[in-house]
């Protein structure tokens, strides 16, 4: 039962373990260690437009391969790491970064609903203060006080 149980989770294992390692193809490797260290660092960081959730790294997509060579191009040339990141963003925009550079756009949207769960629980807040010292029936009839005055008086 256990030869059993070992192979089935080697096959689960293999079958869920993600084939990422082989989206770089061999051809798109920078002779220069260096250089493709720096390169697999800067597509870590690049989304790929097709994929979405995944780094041009890690994808497959046309696209991605693309913009990969794109990364090894400018890095040959000569650019460093943030003139290559920038360049990227020029011409695809900040959506192709997995993490978004802290900006005042970031910070709105980031910001904006802490700010309105803030407005609102404020707002909450003054309209219950308003409400503590207004009175909240209508005052009694002359009857309705004569038999409170004769129930008090017992």
């Amino acid at each position: 039962m256990s030869y059993f149980l070992s192979r089935f989770l080697i096959i689960l294992f293999i079958l869920f373990t993600p084939f990422s390692a082989f989206a770089v193809n061999p051809d798109e490797v920078l002779s220069d260690p260096a250089l493709e260290t720096r390169a697999r660092a800067l597509s870590a960081e690049l989304r790929c437009m097709v994929c979405q959730n995944q780094s041009i790294d890690d994808s497959n997509a046309d696209l991605a391969k693309d913009l990969r060579l794109l990364v090894r191009e400018r890095i040959k040339d000569g650019d460093s790491d943030d003139e290559v990141l920038n360049y990227i963003v020029s011409r695809y925009g900040e959506f192709v970064l997995l993490k978004p550079r802290v900006g005042m756009k970031t910070v709105l949207l980031w910001g904006a609903p802490v700010l309105l769960v803030l407005a609102g629980g404020l707002s909450l807040l003054v309209f219950a203060r308003k409400r503590v010292g207004r009175p909240t029936g209508s005052k009694l009839t002359a009857d309705e006080q004569a038999k409170l005055s004769e129930l008090l008086d017992k």
